[in-house]
């Protein structure tokens, strides 16, 4: 066991610690937390890709059509001279940069420091396209923008309220906890648009209409307040707003809310007695709720129940499920536009100013940045010149990807630092070959905010360059001041530095197998993260899809993750046992829709929006009639929608959409 490395796993928020050979790059699960010895098919197969032939192997610039091999000295120089020269003429607001939810903390604060010491709050990362309306929602009623409990709650608590979220097949090891609960009496409530395979586990299974999540959690929450099962000494000593929300959902009959939401009012009261009667729950949620114009509203809904409930610190948790390994590293970093790290708004003067101190200089810019979301419009508008993107590939996870490629052609500087060549590296004047997760050292933060040390395993492939190392290499030729860094360790040290709970902390301490929760293990066990302690109850209303079905666009296209696949599809679809495992894509259609339709098993279909259409098989059953469930890891987001919610999310999860055969030949 002594050779053997311990290394985060690459692909979901959950966190999993790997134990990789050096030699052989197998790979063994860790037996400690928060695994405990479990692993799901991509994390057994994670080093797969670190061997794939289509790894890039040294730095590439474009010359007329060619990409052509360049030394990392003139690379990086050139890359500098471009960026000052765009600076100088269109100001530092012209160039923006597109950090990473998959590579490590120290790579993240690195990118958010150089682009704030370089004058810009442009620097976002992808968790806007998945829990940025939970960060907005969580910050609004509880005061801070993460989930509130360890998942070793989870198997304490009596209820376990999952919506919009498919744990057995987006992050699977989780499952474990939610059947230790179930063994122990625990009642499951899962909602979703279509039977998942965590259904097939509730004891109450509500498939909700798309769209109408609201008028669920509010029918809800009517029951517990017309009923009295409310938790009144919590609604009264610890939350504002209460009679608002009263008055709000009082409408909301489950009878009401069956019209909307197709589910039978009787369902409705048993799910919300039963989550009220357990006298603790969690409520656990996915993109299922994030991804829709009213994102923030949806979350704020669910977060109201809970709190009606008393359903925090040690009788409940919150928990926003992140999709990747590093996204609430990512975001906790500041590699958010609107926030410094830690989730501290750009207005905080007295962090701001905590911050510049750190980084040696007087002050950094205040503005709000743009949104990863926002990009695409300035570049269409000739105001933003360069982007700098380190391992997000938006030419394919991007709502309508058509309209975001053409904007990455009109780029006058694309530089794309990642470990393949991506469909967003077809556009790049420079390419840059990034070191694989278990080729460097780092530390990463998992969805319960455990930051855990990653140990590097192997060397870096061919003249690749683990990230932090590059992102040095460009802060020193930019001229920032602070970036003589000569180990990852010493990135770790700086940004401990900015966090009260970890300046007293040390790298070695971080390297413990169970790694430190930030800024504590349990949130809001006595007070809110608000100014007076107490949290919000804020009432929502039921706020319409942005584009709804009609005779030319009859259906509902919704977005859905696979077991074996990962995001945009480029490290899973280069590991062999991971594509063998996963098969063709499907479109999931309705029994009745696909009768109407003449759609049998297997067909292929051509799926429309009105921004384009795909082909794919059809897999026939799975969904309630009227909706049609795409794989997002392919090319579903050629037809998805670019309509934001404010916290600037895009509605993946409901676009109006039409299906027809292709028929035979074709």
């Amino acid at each position: 066991m002594s050779g053997l490395r311990s290394v985060v796993c690459p692909y979901c928020g959950f966190g999993c610690k790997l134990l990789v050979d050096p030699k052989t790059l197998r790979v063994k699960p860790h037996h400690g937390e928060p695994n405990r010895g479990k692993l799901c098919p991509k994390g057994l197969h994670a080093a797969e890709v670190v061997t794939s032939k289509d790894r890039l192997k040294r730095p590439l610039k474009r010359v007329g059509s060619a990409m052509v091999p360049i030394s990392w000295g003139r690379a990086i120089e050139e890359i500098a001279n471009r960026l000052l020269e765009i600076r100088e003429l269109y100001g530092p607001d012209a160039v923006a940069f597109i950090a990473s939810s998959k590579v490590s903390n120290e790579e993240n604060y690195l990118l958010q420091k150089i682009a704030r010491l370089f004058g810009t709050n442009n620097i976002d990362n992808c968790a806007r396209l998945c829990h940025e309306a939970s960060v907005h929602a969580l910050k609004l009623a509880v005061g801070t923008g993460a989930q509130t409990n360890p998942y070793e709650d989870l198997e304490g608590f009596n209820a376990i309220l999952i919506w919009g979220y498919n744990p057995a097949e987006t992050h699977p090891v989780v499952m474990d906890y939610i059947l230790r609960a179930k063994r122990k009496g625990a009642k499951l409530i899962v909602v979703d648009v279509r039977e998942t395979r965590t259904m097939a586990l509730a004891d109450y299974k509500l498939i909700i209409r798309p769209g109408t999540d609201i008028t669920l959690a509010n029918a809800m929450m009517h029951v517990v307040i017309r009923e009295e099962l409310y938790n009144e000494d919590f609604v009264r000593s610890r939350t504002r707003g209460f009679s608002e929300v009263k008055m709000t959902v009082r409408k909301y009959t489950p009878e009401y809310a069956e019209r909307v939401t197709g589910i039978p009012a009787e369902t409705i009261r048993e799910a919300a007695r039963a989550f009220a009667l357990a006298g603790s729950g969690a409520i656990m949620w996915g993109m299922g709720l994030t991804q829709h114009v009213s994102g923030v509203e949806n979350v704020l809904a669910i977060i109201d129940l809970a709190l009606l409930l008393g359903y925090i610190g040690e009788r409940g948790g919150l928990y926003p499920m992140r999709g990747q390994n590093n996204v609430q590293g990512a975001a906790y970093m500041g590699a958010l536009s609107e926030f410094l790290p830690g989730y501290v708004p750009l207005t905080d003067r007295r962090f701001r100013k905590r911050v510049a101190s750190i980084w040696g200089v007087e002050d950094l810019p205040t503005e709000r940045g743009l949104y990863l979301t926002e990009l695409w419009d300035e570049v269409e508008e000739g105001n933003l010149r360069a982007l700098y993107i380190v391992g997000e590939n938006p030419a394919v996870s991007e709502a309508d990807f058509t309209r975001v490629r053409e904007a990455l052609r009109k780029l006058d500087l694309l530089v794309v630092q990642d470990i393949f060549p991506t469909r967003t590296a077809r556009y790049a004047h420079y390419l840059l070959p990034a070191a694989a997760f278990c080729e460097k050292s780092g530390s990463y933060m998992n969805s319960e905010r455990r930051i855990q040390w990653s140990e590097k395993a192997c060397e870096p492939h061919a003249d690749s360059k683990p990230d932090w190392e590059v992102l040095t290499m460009l802060g020193r030729a930019l001229g920032l001041p602070g970036f003589n860094y000569s180990s990852v360790e010493e990135v770790t040290a700086e940004y401990f530095r900015l966090f009260p709970e970890l300046e007293e902390r040390t790298v070695e301490e971080l390297k413990n197998p169970d790694g430190i929760f930030l800024p504590r293990k349990r949130l809001h066990t006595w007070e809110f993260a608000t100014p007076d302690g107490k949290a919000r109850l804020i009432a929502v209303e039921q706020i319409s899809p942005w584009e709804t079905p009609d005779e030319e666009y009859p259906l509902v296209l919704t977005t859905v993750r696979l077991i074996s696949h990962y995001n945009t599809g480029e490290m899973t679809l280069r590991s062999p046992s991971l594509a063998k495992l996963a098969g063709e894509p499907e479109a999931l259609i309705s029994e009745r829709d696909a009768d109407k339709l003449g759609i049998a098993d297997g067909d292929w279909v051509e799926i429309e929006t009105r921004r384009g259409r795909i082909r794919m098989r059809a897999k026939v059953g799975g969904v309630p009639q009227g909706v049609v469930a795409v794989p997002f890891h392919f090319k579903a987001n050629r037809l998805t929608g670019s309509a934001l919610n404010k916290a600037g999310t895009p509605e993946f999860k409901y676009s109006a959409c039409r299906v027809r055969k292709v028929p035979e030949g074709r």
